[in-house]
């Protein structure tokens, strides 16, 4: 495991930072059925500037510099966890796609789950990350192919990154080709963003709207049973106010 020794993580050779563990905290974590209602088309409706960003230089230069922050709060983060620690089984190979220092599974994950993978934009972020058995940096704007084999995974998950792809179709068949049969896509969203990074369309629709465009984007990869969308913003707590945090599983047809 990359948090072991004192070449693993770099957390262990002085590098602190406060870590959301999604465990003993104030709020309660309901989950709330989003109806999907949009139509979409037979083909993709997309133009290329709906891809377009304010900042369209190469993504390894915006994300050199390792940022070992949350870019959610923590009653999101928190639900977020409670969430996967429900819906991914015991003994599960899960792969988290865009990831970085923190994946948000529950701590137990690494003794529980057969195989924790992930591909993130940042090498030292993804080294960081203790929950990992293995990783590969991967910038999916430049190339979408996963480093992986057919059928290789039960879970897939991505956490508030599809808004920053340019080529989201092309990552989402991907996902399907290396989940096995049956495996499901768990895809988390709020409404936090690097707006210099995120997708023109993306920054002029609301929530609902997100979750729609997720919703096509699943349609026109293709190979997925229909989508099931859920609000799982936390409740209650000390916190007036709380990130929105939202859920697409999509699962892969058998």
């Amino acid at each position: 495991k990359y948090a072991n020794g004192p070449e693993g993580n770099p957390r262990t050779r002085g590098l602190l930072v406060r870590r959301f563990t999604g465990d003993s905290t104030p709020w309660n974590f309901p989950v709330r059925p989003v109806s999907l209602v949009k139509t979409w088309p037979e083909q993709p409706p997309f133009t290329p500037e709906n891809f377009l960003r304010a900042d369209q230089q190469d993504d390894g230069s915006f994300y050199a510099i390792p940022r070992l922050v949350y870019h959610i709060d923590e009653p999101a983060v928190a639900s977020l966890t409670q969430y996967y620690r429900q819906n991914i089984p015991k003994g599960s190979s899960i792969l988290d796609i865009c990831s970085s220092w923190v994946s948000h599974y529950p701590l137990e994950f690494p003794d529980t789950m057969k195989r924790i993978s992930a591909t993130g934009m940042n090498a030292l972020e993804l080294k960081a990350n203790d929950q990992l058995s293995d990783f590969e940096p991967k910038n999916l704007n430049i190339e979408t192919k996963l480093p992986y084999p057919d059928e290789s995974f039960d879970v897939v998950t991505c956490v508030v990154s599809i808004d920053y792809l340019i080529h989201p179709i092309e990552a989402l068949k991907e996902v399907n080709r290396v989940l096995k049969p049956g495996g499901k896509a768990i895809l988390s969203q709020s409404n936090r963003c690097f707006q210099s990074k995120a997708i023109a369309m993306w920054l002029q629709m609301n929530d609902r709207q997100h979750l729609e465009l997720i919703n096509g984007y699943f349609q026109y990869a293709g190979g997925f049973l229909p989508r099931k969308a859920y609000d799982i913003t936390a409740a209650d707590g000390p916190n007036e106010y709380r990130d929105p945090m939202f859920i697409i599983e999509a699962v892969k047809e058998s």
